[in-house]
């Protein structure tokens, strides 16, 4: 039998963690409690002792924790990060998520056998970048933006001397990520440099009538009708009237879910499938790893994919493949 892609969870806290491990993940990814990590939310990430228990509940169960330290260091204030990859190194984790060229550069240089990982949050999607960060820093595999198609990535795999990771599920960006600042105009934050977009100290809900309203900061997002579900406010994925026409401007409120394309992508060539949330509860993690885990699985004993209804955990309860199959080209 072949052997599987491998599966790659989100863990936002250590109960996430033991989920995503039971229901059969390759490996989790997660961050510090600190600015260091691009989903630095309240009540989310991991301690020094919380992730040295989670390394050793995963190894236990044979699975692989890697680190995010994706947001780029503050001018003139980069111990924190310094600090975040001594100490993952020093936990030995598996690999550490880096987006930072400096940062790339002082892990390199200071713990040469920490295996290195680029962030999404680089945004390197083409050939000419991701040599660049292998030839210069190590990197042993990039995890690619979702703005390219699947021939583009398995043109990419042809010639490149790292391995590549993917999303498979999971909330969107509209923009490149790592190239997006919208939040900082409105909370003054931003994922890049706090680690936070749309921070929930500047979220509210209101009652208007009959209707649900949801703000960020001075802004009002949304307006939801009765019995219309309330997502949370972003502006990209914000409703504002164009026109006098109301409407998603910017994105709609949607997953992605490459379910049925696990195929395509391993011809394309990629070595693991990621999964995006983060900031996503417990329940959420056991339902989808266990979806692409019975999938993986079943696909390396030659079996056909079997259908997943996996609407229930999806924003807005609506799903797309997102950039893989462009069909506005």
């Amino acid at each position: 039998m072949k052997k599987p892609l491998e599966l790659v969870s989100p863990a936002g806290s250590p109960a996430s963690l033991r989920a995503a491990v039971d229901a059969g993940a390759d490996a989790v990814y997660l961050g510090f409690r600190d600015e260091t990590n691009a989903r630095n939310f309240p009540g989310l990430n991991f301690s020094r002792k919380e992730l040295e228990e989670g390394l050793d509940y995963a190894r236990r169960h044979e699975a692989k924790v890697y680190v995010a330290i994706n947001t780029f260091p503050e001018a003139g204030n980069p111990d924190p990060w310094l600090s975040a990859v001594d100490d993952a190194a020093g936990l030995g984790v598996d690999a550490v998520i880096l987006a930072d060229v400096g940062l790339a550069d002082y892990a390199a240089r200071n713990h040469p056998d920490l295996r290195r990982h680029l962030s999404v949050q680089a945004a390197a999607s083409n050939a000419e970048a991701i040599r660049f960060y292998h030839r210069e820093f190590g990197f042993k595999r990039v995890v690619l933006p979702r703005v390219l198609t699947v021939a583009e990535i398995a043109a990419l795999n042809e010639g490149l001397p790292v391995e590549t990771e993917v999303f498979v599920f999971g909330g969107l960006c509209v923009m490149a990520e790592g190239r997006c600042s919208l939040s900082s105009y409105v909370t003054g934050q931003s994922p890049n440099m706090n680690g936070v977009c749309s921070p929930a100290s500047h979220v509210r809900y209101e009652e208007r009538g009959s209707r649900l309203v949801s703000r960020l900061g001075k802004f009002t997002i949304n307006v939801f009708a009765p019995g219309e579900a309330a997502g949370y406010p972003t502006l990209c994925k914000g409703r504002f009237s164009a026109g006098g026409d109301p409407g998603y401007l910017f994105e709609d409120p949607t997953s992605l879910n490459a379910f049925n394309m696990l195929g395509e992508l391993e011809k394309a060539g990629v070595t693991a499938l990621k999964i995006e949330g983060r900031q996503r509860g417990r329940a959420y993690v056991a339902e989808v790893v266990s979806a692409f885990r019975r999938a993986l699985d079943g696909a390396a004993a030659g079996e056909a994919v079997p259908s997943m209804d996996l609407s229930a955990v999806t924003e807005g309860g609506r799903e797309t493949t997102g950039a893989y199959r462009k069909t506005w080209r």
